[in-house]
């Protein structure tokens, strides 16, 4: 078997631009615009990195704020 390299960004991008595309067919087709809602419990500096990353993704991707 022949091992392959798989390119993590490129997937990553791939499934972002499928991600935006729906974003965009929700609020075309039903004028709702698709938000995140998190919850975090304690003030963990890893878990308040992740949070905040997983938000800046979501307004990337035009979800509301």
């Amino acid at each position: 078997m022949t091992a392959k390299l798989i390119k993590g960004t490129e997937i990553r991008e791939e499934i972002l631009a499928e991600i935006r595309e729906e974003v965009e067919k929700i609020k075309a087709e039903h004028g709702v615009v698709p938000g995140l809602v998190t919850i975090l419990v304690g003030e963990n500096p890893a878990s308040v990195s992740y949070v905040t990353a997983k938000i800046r993704t979501a307004k990337s991707l035009g979800f509301k704020e």
